[in-house]
């Protein structure tokens, strides 16, 4: 049987990479690619893919964010493998709650790449049991209170919310992450939207709080 693939990732030179990569196998083909979250949520309920490789990172928001849509929206759900550059226990902790099967770092080796995804194809996991198990110690304890403002915000809302409280411009942060100024701007208007805040330096505030309220909850 053919495992059908969705790619999503804003790198056009990634997404050929990793396409080329796995059609050298017979059984791995690959459906459709995306650039941009919008372009993603669009195609893949059309598509029906059996695994959606994502990539954490979007000009748009957030493959964790897709993860969670498809897995709710799409029937049967794609096993969703989340694809990123960077360890982040807040993005793992994002994606085994939205549903993801997988995470793992560009870092892999391609063999590694094509076992994921035959293995999230076949129904298994690819999410560190230890880390798993972190998540849901956490959710149990109840370690960090529940906000549905913050909840409410992507993944990428949340970095850009942790770069105001470091206390970055607009266009430092478009530097760090690799966004136009104009984005950024557009990332802040929605946060402070969301978090019910005029200005970004309650949103600063709001965010260093959270942070001293998580190193006091957090093991001692």
């Amino acid at each position: 049987m053919t495992i059908s693939v969705f790619l999503l990732d804003d790198h056009e030179i990634v997404r050929r990479g990793i396409a080329q990569l796995l059609e050298t196998q017979d059984d791995i083909e690959v459906v459709g690619e995306a650039g941009t979250a919008a372009q993603a949520l669009a195609r893949i309920p059309t598509l029906r893919p059996d695994v959606a490789i994502l990539d954490a990172r979007l000009p748009d928001g957030d493959g964790v964010a897709v993860c969670r849509e498809v897995r709710s929206s799409v029937e049967p759900p794609p096993a969703c493998l989340m694809l990123t550059s960077y360890s982040d226990e807040e993005a793992l902790f994002g994606a085994i709650m939205a549903g993801a099967a997988g995470y793992l770092l560009k870092q892999v080796t391609g063999v590694d790449l094509i076992g994921a995804v035959r293995t999230l194809a076949a129904g298994g996991s690819l999410l560190d049991p230890q880390a798993t198990a972190q998540v849901l110690q956490r959710l149990r304890k109840g370690d960090e209170p529940v906000d549905p403002r913050y909840a409410s915000l992507s993944e990428q809302e949340r970095r850009i919310l942790e770069l105001v409280a470091d206390g970055l411009t607009n266009r430092q942060i478009g530097a760090q992450l690799y966004l136009a100024e104009k984005t950024v701007k557009n990332y802040v208007s929605s946060l402070l939207g969301k978090l019910g805040f005029a200005r970004r330096t309650e949103a600063a505030v709001y965010a260093t709080e959270r942070r001293h309220a998580n190193r006091r909850s957090g093991p001692s």
